[in-house]
């Protein structure tokens, strides 16, 4: 009974009867028990094929075409080294494997955005330009010009991109009094939905690494809706950003034009 087409359901069986939340090894010794003698180095394999958020999933045949995490073989979040838990979506965010700017396959958090409501759906052709082409873009802005940003006046330093339990916070940053800055990224429009998301990470961050010390929230957009602001109007600790581009045409002076030589 060795076969992949298999072992993936022995595998969801496992974790669900061992409380949705297990190890690596537990798993093993739960099929060993319950369903026979099956290769280990096949129990690996599909675990990490399975699991939504291992990067090395991509390396399989099973996850070698772009897609949402919304097959069979998507039902895995990893916890940590050897430890996975059920995947929800809810709890981990929506994962999918995708393409990089590079053009290689990887495993991202996506980016579900509102979709577009009447009074905001019609944006100049120059806002479409100017907007960032990808979310990494947008941290990597807020990186390099994070000297200038200031929240609740004081200036942070940061790292970009914090794996969490509960998804992949965009921009981690801690200021001067040691207060930790959550920053949430929409490369076009921040909707109240986003309040959601910077809200879990913020949880997590006060429960698993802030202690006594204050956490914050910076969610940064191309633009911000009304429902957004009245959301953020009533919840202390998060700030609003917009962010804009502009870029210059000027012509180079490479000395004097041929023709123009007396």
């Amino acid at each position: 009974m060795d076969n992949k087409l298999y072992i993936w359901q022995m595998i969801k069986e496992a974790v669900k009867n061992l409380g949705g939340r297990t190890t690596y090894s537990e798993i093993r010794n739960y099929i060993r028990d319950n369903h026979g003698e099956v290769n280990e180095s096949s129990i690996n394999y599909q675990i990490v094929v399975c699991t939504v958020n291992h990067p090395s999933r991509i390396h399989y045949p099973e996850n070698k075409k772009p897609r949402a995490a919304n097959s069979r073989y998507d039902f895995l979040f990893t916890t940590g080294r050897g430890q996975v838990e059920l995947y929800d979506p809810e709890k981990h965010g929506r994962w999918e494997i995708c393409k990089n700017e590079y053009g290689k396959l990887t495993v991202a958090q996506a980016e579900i955005e509102d979709l577009p409501d009447v009074e905001t759906a019609e944006s100049t052709e120059q806002e479409q330009e100017l907007s960032f082409p990808i979310e990494s873009h947008l941290r990597n802005f807020i990186a390099q010009n994070i000297g200038v940003i200031r929240v609740d006046g004081e200036t942070v330093k940061l790292c970009i991109e914090y794996p969490t339990d509960v998804g992949r916070i965009d921009v981690l940053a801690v200021d001067k009094e040691g207060s930790f800055v959550v920053f949430e990224t929409k490369l076009s429009r921040g909707s109240d939905k986003a309040m959601g998301q910077i809200s879990r990470y913020m949880g997590w961050v006060k429960i698993k690494l802030a202690g006594n010390k204050r956490v914050k929230g910076v969610i940064v957009a191309k633009r911000t809706d009304e429902n957004l602001k009245y959301a953020v109007s009533v919840i202390p600790n998060i700030s609003l950003f917009e962010y804009e581009l502009n870029f210059k045409i000027r012509e180079v002076s490479i000395g004097e034009k041929k023709g123009n030589k007396k």
